[in-house]
């Protein structure tokens, strides 16, 4: 009786002990993954002379094609450049851990999936591989790198762990189940493509980060952290836990339009 007891407490410390190590291997992974990841990954604003800070963040974006070009969100980049004061795009690039300015022009957008690209001046950054979203599912693990408060604590990206919690319509109408039918199913369906619902926290300054493999780096979908705010969820005073990220297959489409060395045709 004691010899089965003592059989049966060994086999489940080894199994404890294989979950402990899986676990660790996977956050080394990780680490290195992180490692990896980080220079490739840039804030986004603009600076002007005369203002007070004369920069201005305005979002998170990532190295892709040759390394000549960034992508993020489309709201990032969408407010007009007061040109009249001279007021410039900016990309601010880690230079030995301080942010480094290098002047950028909007390539083209796409405000339908709410992305942009960019055009880099300067040396190219590590660009970051683009993945197909498409064989993503519900329950795959992920993550994301950004800047979630801007650059109120300095300019260190953070890196938030994500799973896939659901692969979802990017906007429902504010309708009850007693207004569903089958013709407001249908007109649902048709209208609204899917996006990634994540279970990590996101924060607008998060706007445009990358959603990658962990193992990896390979990106599989954009962060954006407007879809639901002001209505939803108030991002930054009472955050759900709720975040949402464009599908990479949408980047790609971008990426093709604007002729990005890797992915002209």
């Amino acid at each position: 009786m004691l010899n089965g007891s003592l059989h049966a407490f060994f086999r489940l410390a080894w199994g404890a002990g294989l979950i402990l190590a899986a676990a660790c291997a996977r956050g080394a992974d990780l680490a290195e993954t992180i490692t990896q990841v980080k220079p490739s990954v840039v804030g986004i604003g603009t600076f002007l002379k005369l203002r007070n800070p004369n920069v201005q963040f305005t979002g998170t974006g990532f190295a892709v094609g040759d390394g000549r070009y960034v992508v993020t969100n489309f709201h990032v980049v969408a407010k007009p450049l007061d040109e009249d004061k001279r007021e410039s795009r900016i990309v601010l690039v880690s230079q030995g851990g301080e942010p480094s300015p290098r002047g950028a022009e909007v390539l083209a957008t796409d405000r339908e999936h709410d992305l942009a690209v960019l055009r880099l001046s300067g040396e190219p950054l590590p660009p970051l591989a683009i993945g197909d979203s498409g064989r993503v599912r519900e329950g795959r693990a992920l993550a994301f790198t950004g800047f979630p408060i801007g650059m109120v604590l300095g300019f260190h990206p953070a890196t938030h762990r994500a799973m896939v919690a659901a692969i979802t319509p990017v906007a429902l109408p504010g309708i009850t189940a007693r207004q569903l039918t089958a013709k407001s199913i249908s007109r649902i369906r048709d209208s609204a493509y899917r996006v990634f619902q994540l279970d990590g926290t996101a924060y607008p300054g998060n706007s445009g980060s990358p959603l990658y493999d962990p193992d990896n780096g390979t990106v599989y979908g954009i962060i954006n952290a407007v879809f639901v705010q002001g209505t939803r969820e108030a991002a930054i005073s009472r955050p759900s836990g709720i975040t949402y990220a464009i599908p990479a297959a949408y980047i790609r489409d971008l990426l093709r339009e604007a002729k990005v060395p890797g992915f002209a045709e």
